[in-house]
């Protein structure tokens, strides 16, 4: 192509944008933030990217239905479209990338990622829309593998998630919390639930880690088709270790009906926060807040764990920055 081509065709296609955002048409995904006050108005058709979690996790349920109500919430003009993925560290490397605009990720991974530590060589621009809710992180093993502490799993076959996941993160820490090399002293399995809750119903793994919301459904699966044959095991004697490491984690419980447990199973858990990039445009990042609150009882049908969402707690993303949009949005919602 002769170089007069190459500057007609380039001019053209600049035209046609130009006219196009004069006729107010499609913006394709939202832009950055160019200061002034927050009005909380969209002015144009916006596209929405959502990184969620493996598909029979919690994040890709509430992503889904996130998605969904996006667009009833604001009447089509915010589209969003739910990805399946790693989740947490990948999806923070893809959100600051540009390949999604809204990601959910674990607290503690979140921290990394602002803090440039742990997965992360440096400081990546992420904000913080709110906290949602509680991941509760759940250890279940074979009963035939004679396995009832993180430290048994030496020489087992254990499923630490998805690569570039907030489960591995937790998972690798957890095993070094309790003694173990995650490289050398496991058979380290880097496997999504599925393939994971797959391997532990066929006992090609002994033991898997997972952190989710609750009930997650790869985990209702398994206690469902293999409930005599698994188990969950306490992790709570290593909280005191990964407080070396996080003041996020904390001692929490996975109630026994949510997986007809015989009693309540003792865990960590670790909240979830809904991130995007610190130069979001703030009015797309305010609608995108106020959504997550006014259609909490639509996402709550796609899964429980959405109950927990509240206004009392939405500000505590520390020490992740709460992004000026949300901040407006939870001012007029009359967040604490």
């Amino acid at each position: 192509m002769r170089r007069s081509t190459r500057v007609w065709s380039a001019a053209l296609v600049v035209g046609l944008g130009v006219a196009l955002a004069g006729c107010g048409g499609r913006q394709d995904v939202a832009g950055t933030d160019t200061g002034g006050d927050v009005t909380c108005e969209v002015p144009g058709e916006t596209r929405i990217g959502i990184a969620t979690g493996n598909s029979t996790g919690v994040y890709f349920a509430l992503g889904n239905a996130y998605a969904e109500q996006l667009s009833a919430a604001t009447n089509g003009k915010v589209q969003g479209t739910a990805s399946e993925t790693g989740a947490s560290v990948q999806n923070i490397q893809q959100l600051v990338a540009g390949t999604y605009q809204v990601a959910f990720s674990l607290a503690d991974t979140a921290a990394d990622a602002v803090q440039g530590k742990g997965s992360f060589t440096g400081p990546q621009p992420v904000q913080a829309l709110a906290r949602i809710y509680t991941n509760y992180t759940q250890v279940v093993v074979r009963k035939d593998a004679g396995i009832t502490t993180v430290a048994d799993m030496r020489g087992k076959a254990v499923s630490t998630g998805s690569p570039r996941s907030g489960t591995e993160v937790i998972a690798n820490r957890l095993l070094q919390s309790a003694g173990l090399d995650p490289t050398k002293d496991v058979k380290a399995q880097r496997l999504d639930l599925q393939k994971t809750v797959d391997g532990m119903k066929d006992g090609s793994i002994d033991a898997m880690f997972w952190s989710g919301g609750l009930p997650t459904p790869g985990i209702t699966d398994l206690f469902t088709t293999a409930k005599d044959q698994v188990a969950f095991v306490d992790i709570t004697p290593l909280l005191p270790e990964m407080n070396k490491i996080s003041p996020a984690y904390e001692e929490g419980s996975v109630p026994a009906a949510t997986y007809a447990l015989p009693a309540d199973a003792k865990t960590i858990v670790v909240p979830n926060l809904l991130l995007v990039k610190d130069d979001l445009d703030a009015n797309v990042a305010c609608v995108l807040t106020k959504a997550l609150f006014d259609r909490k009882t639509q996402l709550e049908q796609a899964n429980a764990a959405a109950k927990e969402i509240s206004l009392d707690t939405a500000r505590q993303t520390d020490p992740v920055t709460l992004h000026r949009g949300a901040d407006k949005a939870l001012t007029d919602l009359g967040a604490k």
